[in-house]
């Protein structure tokens, strides 16, 4: 079913110009080409089809516009016509004229012819052939978006309609009854490749004829049959770099665990660091910086895993417990924003018990800076509000708080085409021992992940090893780690290698929306690619097959699958530890991965070009590649098992084939053997640096047939979203070159690309649908289809609304928006379950492997429908070949070793008659010669071109600009070499410069190109331009490289407008991964016909006598030019460093550009006075008129020595010129101070009014706090508590600075110059470089190259300039447009530095800390203040001012910086920070002494400078030629035309108010920028924040340093004294703590006697981070109850820091220590409860910690207190000792039971009294019980006197009192037996007495 109109003609069209047709049907529009400058008539003639699904609709439409097209601006509606299809839907064909309407309805002259055809698939509507449309020459079948602009700039823009453009075949639809279910649904399309019989059945229908043309242009002109090719040589991954991780950790909370020692344990890869250990607490406050170095790839950095574990009682002798650790992978912290986590809580688990819970919390700072990184520290100000835990937790955003523990489990069934891992001579010596024949490799797979490793069993000599067996890693879900790795390695007796690694990101096989999947891979075969398969004992590319760096060879491939679980840890039998475990699998099924289908590469080798000379003199051919098939030398090891069983299958699958396939091609497929490689061939020498080989009507061919598993679907859904994502960024690309050139409408350029989005989302939602044989496919394709379909359809619903969105003036950010898209896009298409290798190309030269080239498979896989395939498949490619691994890196990597024009083509065997479609026209095929006779199919060896059009190029080269510096003198002597086919020339040699002029035209005669006529025309093969510099000796050095294509002239077409003349362009030069400069050329080749020579456009002959036979670019090429002005305003030179040794003395400055220039004055001697005596010269030259294509103007500073020598001392070239092109001012911009305006500053100014002072501000602050603090806690007596006021006499200088750090104003978390634009207002500074640039990353080294510093600036303009500049009262001509600049003459000044502060400061002692202290250098002055360092401090506060006396301009660059204080051996620099002192003294912003907000004349406030705000602001209206100041009643003032208001009274020290007009004036000051002409905001008092570098590690911060500069003019009145900002002085204090009374304490003690629970209680306390000043009471022995009565105190002096509520504690950190180090720790007080124990130690009961800021009040009574008070502390009112002074109260002991719930363990009545140095002085107290102001005893009962004191008390108290009953009862009974015994023992004498009658 197709509908098919056929665009004949647009008659009586107005005036002459160029025409486009747009043809809309359902929606989807068709252009056509453009029609060149038709006048009347438009000829059309083209067809458009389109693939219908659902019967056409009688009330359907057909839509054709008309539209005017123009290049540059959007096109204009001509007239449209529409028309309802109910006829054609009847009658299946109309033919009509009509006429167009335009946007009013109106009918227009223009008419439009057309003819329709419709054709159903039932056959309803009369048939009709292919034929009825032979007279249409449908040779292209390309349309243009509707806004299509000029092509960017990388390919000639000059021919409009060469738009690209790709027929996609739609396979046949199957006419089922579905298709009419379906009703309106995007079509869905079938893939199914029906066999002939159903083509048959359709009728005549031509399969080709169901094509539809894509629906955009790609704007570059690559055509069908070439792509583009890659201009970035040099792999980016694999080469090491910087990189700097610094983590801080500040303590930890909530450890399980009772009374631990805990010490943190920070370890990154196999480095480990420690912090101290902190005593016996659960919380301890570490505060301490480490700082790890790493030199390693990207990937390599980013793996590495970041491990912080809590260990407990680690010392010496013993290791420690582990109490619970974190783990995060590196990449994880380097894709936060601003690569770092800052003040973040990380959570502690257990890894040998995942039943546990959490186990505590690390409060920490993590960063990663890479080279060039900066970090943005946020402002360390008051850290209250990341106290909370939950809200802050370390974990990236989205990824849910409470982790599940979950298992990996990684399935590693087998291994095929693994290559020899042993020498064959080795295997030889086995075989004569033991007799048998092996494979050479025992292979084993070891899988890493999260920090742990697991291993397969090692599989004893096998190529096609079978494990079946799992690793099973359990980690908590989702992990912090990004990549698995897998690696198979070989097993061997000394070192195991690595065969292949393949890593697996866990983000591309999981999705983490709500509708979202679990990790799952597979089962799928995954391939390797590493070094190349002969087996070397020192295998030079071993880094490859561990992963680092581009795979230069097939390894092996693996067959895999990932899962993951989600635990339950709740269940009984989970196994608790996170051991990795490997267990064994069931074997899986052969066609689980898919069915094994064969595949057939094609490839022929159009051209071989720019062979490297080193091997050019021997014979070479090429190899193709593809798994092992293909590969003769190395390809593939036979198992030598018996059964051979690849080739088993094979041969099943052959004769399955044989069965299947027709009849006439059964005994051919049998018996095609391979063709690998191109047959040998000796190259041909192109010019002295490249050979070529003679390739010239013969092409060789290569064809390999292989099997593979079927996963074509995958690679197809991957190709269409990345021609989707080629297609937008090649748009965007284009968007941003037109914002770049400033060309007008981006946003129709920018709606256009969104537009094509949409329409390329909503065709893959469409396409991707199809379901898929279900065989192999695995879980996560089914997941990743489906979730790729809602990316992309709701990708494609934002495109469209942000197209809607898109204005004028959000082009920028709907641009960023839609780069967002790409990189969405190209996240989705990389497909992380492989199917088919990808092929490789290898240079072969005597048998080893010279240079390769790696060609993604899926890029050149065929399929029926054509967005689906590759987007080089059945396309001439340039392909380039590199060296292998490390010898790819840096300039060996930038030489071509051989440029390829390659077509491959890869596909199923059956669809293997297309395989030649996309070649060329023009050629027979060769085929091998002992074929038999009646083969057809076979394919070609050769290809035989026998047409041959000849031509001639034109290459227009023009100029070049910022090219790379190749020489020591920090210039190049560059020359252009232009390689076309095999012909190669070169420009002239142009010495010392980086911008070079060539004006030359190359002229290629006789180039002969193969093929047809049109398809060159639409086609011509790239261009390669490389710049070289030329050396004197040895060969010339490579500078960078670029591509072109030519514009093409048939020998038919006419020379002229619109294409031709072509236009000069910029083409980006690129030196392996870096630019390298610009090159502004033109290429136009032109077809020689019959007439030869004679009919091509004239060339003018070589008008320069002097150049000898040098051709210029022609006039109509080269630009149009106009005369320019250039003023130079010349003021000094500034570090000029030695040249050759010597110093220089008398430097020149020599500008030039575009061939003219001027010298400045010479200076006489530089060291005395290095500036110019003339300011102000100019020089005239004609420039293009276009700015774009202005030259460059070189700077250069020579050296005048004796004898008229001059020596080269540096260059500098001003790239662009723009910024500095004058433009006049706006006449009307003087007089702006409307009514409106006054309105809106006069709201500025009554808050300027109000605005407190900033101390004021602080004040206030604090009160507010302080009164709502108060709201909440009223008291019960009636009592109000006074408020306090914060007095004036406290605030000082730091008080300012920390409420402007809470503000965040006038601290700048930068330097000072990126505020102020670099104080570049009116003078330049231009570095001046000389010796060869590096080629490390992006030119990071550049510093190196700096030898000194021009100051000045240009202005240039058109001649003539208007009148009334000129004409200005005032205008001095000898300074031209440089007029009131001040004058150069040496000035001294007084320079006043101020350093605040650093932060972060790199380690730089072996303990993991500094001593820095400051050095400040300017001149020839240095100040040290080395006897004032800091010890162990990475967070040094300094305080301190410095005045150094300096003249400028000798002396102006002020060097900060820190170095570390050593005992012995020289103290090391840390870091230093260079100011440029001139530019801010001499900028408008007038950064001499920032401008405070307001003024006063005492305090710490104090006004700075010498010159008073009126002083001040009459000078600037003076310098500024301006009206004012007139001060005015009512305190008002009047500054050109604007009015201000401020306060007009001031008090001096006394308290005396006076009037002052200094608030008027600084109000206007401080509002200056409103000022019109010349406003801009001046500075204002502020403190800077500079980083720290370090010259060893060139980019990487070595910590920050917060300072001012004030600068004061010696001439002027001398400046007060420095503001005083020493470091605070804490403030000493002492906390008294009454301990009253225990209750409810836990008994922990058995009677010996009675059983009886008792305790001996006793309380410790001490002040966190002074344990060692632990205080305990006496015992309160046998205390039944848990009641426990003390009366004993505790005192506790500490100095203590108000505003950073912080202790300050100085101690030695060791008995080795050299001085003391000062902490800084939060006041938290902590309270414990022992019992104690006479001979063992004693048992801990529970403890409280309290933050004596905030910590909850104590309740009234032992009833009230509960563990509520510690539970809900962020709810409950807090209160601080600071403010209250003094408490009492309960509060609750808790510890953790065994499951770490907490448990109340006792309450504790206390006072806690907080009194100064001062007061304690006055009212001094005892400790304990004792003098002064003793406690009264406890009243306690008898027991717990001690035992052994009075025993006899301690018997009685202990027997009596409980035993009594007991005791009285035994003592009854003993008295009793006593008598009987008694009674028995005296009877029996007593009978005989009686009976013998005593």
């Amino acid at each position: 079913m197709a509908l098919m109109v056929h665009l004949k003609t647009v008659a009586h069209l107005r005036g002459k110009g160029d025409r486009i047709a747009k043809v809309t049907f359902r929606g989807l529009p068709f252009f056509s080409r453009v029609a060149e400058n038709c006048e009347e008539v438009a000829h059309f003639n083209e067809t458009f089809r389109w693939p219908i699904a659902s019967t056409l609709d009688s009330n359907e439409m057909l839509e054709i516009q008309v539209y005017n097209y123009s290049k540059v601006f959007s096109n204009r509606l001509v007239g449209t016509f529409c028309m309802v299809l109910q006829k054609v839907a009847e009658e299946g064909h109309l033919e009509l004229t009509d006429t167009l309407i335009d946007d009013n309805n109106t009918s227009i002259k223009t008419s439009v012819t057309i003819e329709i055809k419709y054709q159903p698939m039932d056959g309803t509507v009369g048939g009709w052939s292919n034929g009825d449309f032979l007279d249409v020459p449908d040779d292209r079948d390309g349309f243009l978006p509707s806004s299509l602009l000029p092509s960017p700039v990388h390919f000639s823009p000059t021919r409009a309609g060469k738009g690209v453009f790709s027929a996609m075949k739609l396979g046949k639809i199957k006419s089922s009854r579905d298709d009419h279910k379906k009703g309106d649904e995007p079509a869905v399309l079938d893939m199914e490749d029906l066999d002939k019989k159903a083509i048959r059945l359709a009728g005549t229908l031509d399969p080709d004829t169901i094509s539809l043309a894509s629906v955009t242009a790609v704007t570059t002109n690559v055509s069908n049959k070439r792509s583009k090719p890659d201009i970035k040589m040099e792999p980016s991954s694999g080469r090491p770099v910087d990189y700097q991780i610094s983590i801080t950790v500040i303590e930890a909370r909530q450890l399980i665990g009772l009374n631990m020692d805990p010490v943190v344990c920070v370890e990154i890869g196999d480095d480990k660091k420690y912090t101290s250990m902190k005593e016996s607490t659960n919380c301890p406050y570490y505060n301490e910086y480490f700082v790890f170095d790493f030199h390693v790839p990207p990937h390599v950095m980013f793996d590495k895993i970041i491990k912080l574990s809590v260990i407990h009682s680690k010392n010496l002798l013993r290791s420690g417990t582990l109490v619970g650790t974190f783990k995060m992978d590196v990449g994880t912290v380097y894709s936060q924003p601003e690569h770092q986590f800052y003040h973040k809580w990380a959570i502690l688990s257990d890894p040998d018990d995942i039943t546990a819970g959490c186990k505590g919390y690390i409060k920490c700072d993590i960063a990663v800076v890479g080279k060039g990184d900066n970090i943005k520290t946020p402002h360390k100000a008051n850290e209250t509000d990341e106290d909370e835990i939950e809200g802050n937790l370390l974990l990236p955003e989205g990824i849910p708080a409470e982790r599940q523990w979950a298992r990996f489990y990684v399935k590693i069934y087998r291994a095929e085409g693994l290559p020899k891992m042993n020498t064959t001579i080795m295997a030889n010596v086995k075989k004569a021992f033991i007799g048998e024949n092996r494979d050479l490799v025992d292979p084993y797979v070891q899988v890493q992940f999260a920090g742990q490793k697991g291993k397969t069993s090692v599989q004893k000599s096998s190529y096609e090893p079978i494990w079946n067996e799992q690793i099973i890693f359990t980690e908590l879900f989702p992990p912090l780690c990004k990549r698995l790795k897998v690696q198979i390695r070989d097993s061997d007796k000394v070192n195991d290698v690595a065969i292949g690694t393949h890593f697996i990101d866990l983000r591309k096989i999981s999705n983490d929306g709500d509708r979202g999947f679990l990790p799952t891979l597979g089962p799928a075969w995954v391939n390797m690619y590493g070094s190349t398969r002969q087996y070397t004992l020192m295998d030079e590319h071993q880094d490859l097959n561990d992963g680092l760096g581009e795979g230069v060879s097939f390894r092996a491939r693996l067959l895999l699958s990932v899962a993951v679980e989600i635990l339950d840890t709740t269940l009984p039998e989970i196994i608790s530890s996170t051991e990795v475990q490997v267990e064994n699998v069931s074997n899986i099924s052969e066609s689980a991965t898919g069915k094994i289908e064969e595949f057939f590469l094609f490839g022929s080798f159009l051209e071989a070009t720019m062979i490297d000379r080193k091997i050019g003199d021997k014979t070479i051919s090429f190899e193709v590649t593809i798994g092992n098939y293909g590969n003769q030398i190395d390809g593939v090891s036979k198992p030598s098992s018996a059964k051979k069983k690849k080739d088993v299958e094979n041969e099943e699958e052959e004769s399955e084939l044989i069965q299947n396939s027709s009849d006439d091609e059964a005994d051919e497929d049998a018996d095609l053997v391979s063709v690998s490689s191109t047959p040998l061939m000796k190259p041909v020498i192109t010019d002295r640096n490249y050979f070529h080989l003679p390739y010239f009507e013969k092409k060789p061919c290569v064809y390999i047939k292989s099997w593979w598993q079927d996963q074509r679907r995958r690679l197809y859904n991957s190709n269409m979203m990345d021609k989707i994502a080629d297609k937008l960024e090649e748009g965007l690309n284009d968007v941003q070159e037109v914002i770049k050139t400033e060309k007008a409408f981006p946003e129709r350029r920018l709606r256009g690309v969104l537009e094509e989005l949409t329409v390329g989302c909503s065709r893959f939602v469409s396409l991707a649908n199809k379901d898929v044989n279900l065989a192999g496919r695995t879980k996560l394709d089914r997941e990743r289809l489906k979730s790729c379909m809602r990316e992309m359809d709701s990708m494609g619903q934002q495109a469209k609304q942000i197209r809607t969105q898109v204005k004028k003036n959000t082009v920028r950010e709907k641009l960023k928006l839609a780069q967002l898209f790409l990189q969405r896009l190209r996240f989705l298409a990389d497909e992380p379950q492989h199917s088919i290798p990808d092929v490789f190309v290898w240079m072969m030269s005597n048998n080893k492997r010279i240079a390769y080239a790696r060609i993604p498979s899926k890029d050149i896989l065929y399929s029926t429908v054509d967005e689906e395939t590759g987007k080089d498949c059945g396309k001439v490619k340039a392909v380039f070949l590199k060296l292998p691994g490390k010898k790819g890196f840096g300039p060996a990597g930038w030489t071509v070793q051989a440029k390829l024009e390659l077509y491959l083509w890869l596909g199923l065997n059956k669809h293997r008659k297309e395989f030649l479609t996309g070649l060329p026209n023009g050629f027979e095929e060769i085929k091998a010669a002992k074929m038999a006779p009646g083969l057809h199919s076979v394919p070609p060896v050769s290809l035989v071109y026998n047409m041959k059009q000849v031509f001639q190029l034109r290459a227009h080269m023009y100029q070049a600009r910022s090219l790379f510096a190749a020489d020591s003198s920090g210039l190049s002597d560059p020359f252009a070499r232009v390689f076309f086919s095999t012909h190669s020339q070169v420009t002239e040699v142009l010495s010392e410069t980086l911008c070079p002029t060539w004006d030359q035209l190359l002229v290629f005669d006789d180039v002969e190109l193969f093929g047809e006529a049109t398809e060159l025309r639409d086609d011509p093969p790239i261009i390669v331009v490389e710049i070289y510099d030329q050396d004197t000796v040895g060969k010339a050095e490579f500078i960078g490289r670029t591509f072109a294509r030519p514009t093409i002239k048939m020998c038919n077409e006419h020379y002229g407008p619109p294409r031709f003349p072509p236009q000069l362009e910029y083409y980006q030069i690129y030196r392996g991964n870096c630019t390298a400069g610009e090159l502004l050329a033109a290429f136009e080749l032109l077809q020689i016909g019959q007439g030869g020579r004679a009919d091509l456009p004239p060339l003018e002959g070589p008008t320069d006598s002097e150049r000898g036979p040098i051709l210029p670019v022609p006039l109509g090429i080269r630009p149009v030019l106009s005369r320019y002005r250039i003023e130079v305003l010349f003021w000094g030179l500034r570090d000029l460093k030695r040249i050759n040794l010597a110093q220089v003395d008398r430097p020149r400055v020599d500008i030039e550009c575009a061939g003219r220039g001027v010298q400045s004055a010479l200076i006489q001697n530089y060291k005395k006075n290095p500036n110019f005596s003339t300011l102000v010269k100019w020089f005239e030259v004609d420039l293009p008129e276009n700015e774009l294509l202005h030259p460059p103007l070189n700077i250069r500073v020579v050296d005048c020595r004796a004898f008229g020598r001059y020596i080269l001392v540096g260059s500098h070239a001003v790239s662009s010129l723009r910024r500095f092109i004058y433009s006049a001012p706006d006449k009307n911009s003087n007089n702006w101070a409307t009514a409106g305006a006054e309105t809106q500053l006069n709201i500025c100014i009554s808050k300027f009014g109000n605005e407190i002072i900033l101390s004021g501000l602080l004040e206030q602050m604090e009160e507010e706090s302080d009164k709502e603090k108060k709201k909440k806690k009223k008291k019960k007596k009636g009592g109000v508590e006074e408020e306090e006021e914060t007095d004036e006499s406290v605030l000082d200088w730091w008080s300012k600075y920390f409420a402007s750090i809470e503000t965040l104003k006038e601290v700048y978390n930068k330097e000072l110059e990126s505020e102020y634009g670099n104080f570049e207002d009116w003078l330049h500074t231009f570095n001046l470089y000389r010796g060869k640039a590096g080629d490390d990353d992006e030119h990071a080294l550049d510093d190196d190259r700096i030898v000194g510093r021009f100051k000045g600036s240009l202005c240039m303009y058109k001649l003539p300039l208007s009148e009334e500049i000129t004409r200005e009262a005032g205008f001095d001509p000898n300074m031209g447009m440089f007029q009131s600049i001040p004058h150069n003459d040496p000035i001294n000044v007084l320079v006043r530095v101020y350093v605040v502060r650093a932060t972060d400061l790199h380690p730089a002692d072996i303990n993991g800390k500094a001593d820095p202290y400051v050095v400040i250098k300017l001149g020839k002055s240095e100040v040290k203040d080395k006897e004032n360092y800091i010890s162990k401090q990475l967070n040094p506060v300094f305080g301190k001012s410095f005045d150094i006396e300096a003249t400028f301009p000798m002396e102006s660059m002020l060097t900060v910086s820190v170095y570390d204080w050593d005992l012995v051996g020289t103290d090391d620099l840390i870091g230093e920070t260079k100011i440029d002192l001139e530019n801010r003294f001499y900028s408008k912003y007038r950064a001499t002494c920032g401008i405070s907000s307001n003024y006063s004349l005492h305090g710490y406030n104090v006004w700075r400078d010498p010159m008073k705000p009126c002083q001040i602001l009459a000078k600037l209206c003076k310098d500024g030629k301006i009206d004012g100041p007139h001060y005015g009643p009512g305190g008002k003032v009047k500054v050109a035309g604007r009015i201000f208001q401020g306060p007009t009274e001031i008090e001096d020290e006394n308290g005396l108010k006076k009037q002052t007009e200094e608030h008027l004036a600084l109000t206007v000051l401080n509002h200056w920028e409103e000022i019109p002409r010349l406003g801009c905001k001046l500075v204002p008092e502020h403190v800077e924040t500079r980083p720290l570098l370090n010259p060893d590690k060139p980019g990487i911060e070595q910590g920050r340093i917060e300072m001012w500069v004030d600068m004061f003019p010696m001439d002027m009145p001398a400046p007060g004294p420095a503001i005083d900002i020493a470091p605070r002085k804490p403030k000493r204090y002492e906390l008294r703590v009454i301990i009253w009374n225990t209750d409810e304490v836990i008994l922990e003690d058995d009677d010996y006697f009675t059983g009886e629970k008792s305790s001996d209680i006793f309380v410790r306390g001490w002040l966190k981070g002074q344990q060692e000043d632990k205080q305990d009471t006496d015992v309160h022995y046998h205390s039944l109850t848990g009641e426990g009565n003390f009366n004993w105190r505790f005192v506790f002096p500490f100095d203590y820091l108000l505003a950073e509520e912080k202790i300050v504690i100085s101690k030695k950190e060791s008995m080795f220590s050299w001085d003391e180090t000062e902490y800084k720790i939060p006041p938290r007080l902590t309270l414990q409860v022992w019992d104690a124990d006479h001979f063992s130690a004693d048992d801990f009961l529970g403890a409280i910690e309290l933050d004596l800021n905030r910590f909850p009040r104590g309740a009234k009574t032992a009833k009230q207190c509960s563990l509520d008070m510690i539970r809900n502390e962020q709810e409950l009112p807090t209160i601080s000792i600071f403010k209250q002074k003094r408490v009492k109260g309960w509060w609750p002991f808790v510890a953790r039971d065994e499951n770490d719930e907490m448990e109340l363990t006792g309450k504790v009545e206390a006072e806690l009294h907080l009194v100064t140095a001062e007061e304690a002085e006055k009212s001094p107290v005892g400790l304990g019980r004792n003098e002064p102001d003793p406690l009264e005893k406890p009243n306690r009962p008898d027991t717990s006197l001690m035992w052994f004191l009075s025993p006899l008390k301690s018997i009685r108290y202990f027997i009596w009192h409980n035993y009594r009953w007991l005791i009285l009862k035994a003592l009854g009974l003993v008295l009793l037996l006593l008598m009987l015994g008694l009674f028995l023992y005296s009877i029996p004498g007593y009978l005989v007495k009686k009976m013998l009658g005593a």
